[in-house]
This record gives C-alpha cells, structure tokens and sequence, in this order.
C-alpha cells in the first residue's frame, strides 16, 4: 500500500521564526479544565479532581495525561453530553494573560516589518477542543494546534483518547515544526534534509513555556542555537520556577506573561526576531559560499577524472605489446563513466591497435569493450566491427 500524500511547507524566500507556546499559565493564568469544566462536572474543588486523577495514574502506572481525560469522560456521564462541541464552548471561557488577544497578529505584522515570516504553534499537553473554543484559535492565531484530543464517535460524543501529549513527546512537534513535515501521521519526519533545505532551523524557534514539563522543548532548542523563553505569572510576580529552569541552563530568558505593547516579553520577541533577520542574511551567505566551493570541488574533480580517463586511453593507443596492454585493461575496468566520445576513441584504438585488437577475445578485453559498447547510446559502426572481433 502506498504512502499517503501529506501536505508540507517547504523553505520560504525569507527567513520563517516559529514561536511555539505552552498553553496552560503561558497564555493562560490557569489549567484549561479548572475554568469551568471541573467545578461544573465535578462533585469536588479543583484540587481534589487533580489529586484524584493523579492517583489513579500512579495507581495503574498510567501516564497522567490519560488518566485526566479519562476522568473527565467519566464525570461526565450522566451530567452533561461530552462531545467537542461542549469542550470548544468551555474553551472559549478560558481566560487570557493581558495582552494574548492582539499579541499573535501585531507579532505577525512585526515580523513583516523586518523582512520575517513569523508562525505562531502551540504544544500543549491541554485538551485541543477546548483550545480551538478560545478566541485566539477562532481568530487564526495558529499555524497548528498541537495538543492532547479525542477521539469522537458517529454521535459526536468522545470515547477515546485520539491523541495525548506529555513533557516528553512534545518535542516530535519540534522537528516537524523545523521540517515542514506538520501532520501528526506523516512519516517524512525521519527523512535527512540537508541543512540548507531545512524551513525552520532550531536557530530560528521560540519555545514559551512556565514549568518542568516544558522543559524536554525548552533543553532541546537551547541545544540547537534557538530562544528558550520561561514565563511566571504578572499577578504573583513569583519567579522561582524560571530560576531554577536558568540556573539549569534550560532556558535563556525570563519574563512575566504579559503580552501587552511594550512589555519585557514584547520587546525580548522583537528583539529576536530583528537578530534573526540580521543573522539570516549571513546564513544564507554561508550556504552560498558553500554552494559556490562544492561547484568548485566538483568540476576539479570532473577535471581530474577525465584527465585520467584521456591518460588510460592514450596509453592504450601507444602499448605496443600484450603485457602492457593487460595491465592498462586493468585500470580501464575500473572506471565506470566514459563519454560518448571517449567510448568512440577506445573503438578506435580496437581497430587499430595490433596488440589491443588481438586480445580482443582475453577475458578482460572482452569484458571492457563488451561493458562500454553497452554505454552507447546508440550501437555505432564501429561498435558493431569490433563485435565482429568476439568469438
């Protein structure tokens, strides 16, 4: 069975920077579920459905991104209809740090400014319907949503986990961010591109996140030359989390999440997205350069293998005996690309030469002009006359 054909973005005429956000206290001041949903659904406080839910993990070695989307399919029964419509409604009732509504278009705008393509991604181990409810999803803010789902049945109603993310496998997003290679089922994701075909190399993502379980994305672009950014609440000013994640060297920058005109996070954003416009310029100057002396190293090489090639064949015009003419065979088999030309000079010397048109039914005599008669294009007279030759 074939491979399906899935869309991909390739290298754009000018340098793309990905931001890739964290949802939960990044964009917003609190976990998505505990903004309606649990106090609605649940019988407890939002703690106490954490507790539970966290519990029964470790209690079936579960991971704890499954277990609450399975307690929150199992508190619904009977209380409301689980479908992704009923999420995406409590999704648009999540609230937003200051700033988030206009902060992805005036980004966007800013890095047009400065000659930049800038796409907005979120990684998210959050409920995707629920981030698609939001404002900002509505409004086209993502390139793509990358977050835990569900899966749901003929009636709408969700059933199963269709796709769940965690601390660790938030970084596949990464690559396929880098590649091109966005849809969660393509494969292309493993294949080697050279680094000059890459569309987002890690020099040019932007990872914004406010905990430990951001910390896989946030080592792994650090790693690679790109912008690890942690964020701490504007209300609470608490910045013990970003310390640690500094002093870990997990991130680079640290700043309160507020997304407002002017603020720490705005001006470090616009920052980096100036020193990428800056720093695109003499990467592609590099790739140039390098383009430029494997050309170079190329057509010496062509220049030396054909110097070869005329010195064989030269050779073999001017041997005079059967010794001589053996040991330029040799050398002569080893080499598999001969010209149309050239292929038309060693029929030539067939002809010829005394030595080379005896030996023409030795072992490696035959095999050599058997072997490059095959080359032609087009079987000429002469080919045809040394064929003649062969017993």
């Amino acid at each position: 069975m074939a491979d399906k054909e899935y869309e991909r973005k390739y290298k754009e005429d000018r340098p793309v920077l990905a931001i890739c956000y964290d949802f939960d206290k990044t964009l917003s001041p609190d976990d998505m579920q505990a903004q309606g949903y649990i106090q609605k659904v649940f019988k407890g406080d939002v703690q106490t459905f954490w507790k539970e839910s966290n519990d029964f993990a470790e209690a079936n070695e579960m991971d704890t991104n499954l277990a609450y989307m399975y307690k929150m399919v199992d508190e619904a029964q009977g209380r409301i209809l689980f479908t992704r419509e009923t999420l995406a409604e409590y999704g648009s009732k999540v609230k937003l740090f200051p700033g988030v509504e206009e902060w992805f278009e005036k980004i966007r705008k800013f890095g047009i400014e400065n000659n930049v393509i800038v796409e907005h991604y979120i990684i998210s181990s959050g409920l995707k319907e629920m981030i698609e409810g939001t404002s900002i999803a509505k409004a086209g803010a993502f390139e793509r949503i990358y977050a835990s789902s569900f899966l749901f049945n003929e009636r709408g109603v969700g059933i199963w986990p269709a796709q769940v993310i965690n601390y660790t496998n938030k970084t596949q997003f990464l690559f396929r961010i880098e590649k091109g290679v966005l849809d969660v089922n393509d494969s292309r994701v493993n294949d080697y591109f050279a680094p000059e075909d890459i569309r987002v190399p890690f020099r040019n993502i932007v990872y914004i996140g406010d905990s430990a379980t951001d910390i896989p994305c946030m080592k792994l672009v650090n790693a690679y030359g790109g912008h690890s950014i942690g964020v701490y609440s504007n209300d609470t000013l608490d910045k013990s989390k970003v310390f640690k994640m500094l002093g870990d060297n997990r991130i680079k920058y640290f700043a309160p999440a507020d997304y407002t005109e002017n603020s720490e996070l705005d001006k470090l954003v616009r920052a980096i997205i100036v020193r990428t416009a800056a720093n695109e310029v003499l990467e592609e100057k590099y790739f140039s350069c390098k383009k430029e002396h494997a050309d170079a190293k190329a057509c010496e090489e062509n220049d030396n293998n054909t110097q070869m090639r005329m010195n064989l064949i030269f050779s073999l015009d001017g041997s005079r005996n059967f010794a001589t003419t053996h040991t330029i065979m040799r050398e002569l088999l080893l080499i598999e690309d001969w010209s149309q030309s050239e292929i038309d000079m060693l029929l030539d010397i067939a002809l010829n030469n005394h030595p080379v048109r005896y030996l023409l039914n030795d072992i490696d005599v035959k095999a050599f002009y058997q072997k490059i008669i095959g080359m032609l294009d087009k079987e000429t007279e002469k080919a045809l006359q040394v064929k003649n030759h062969f017993e």
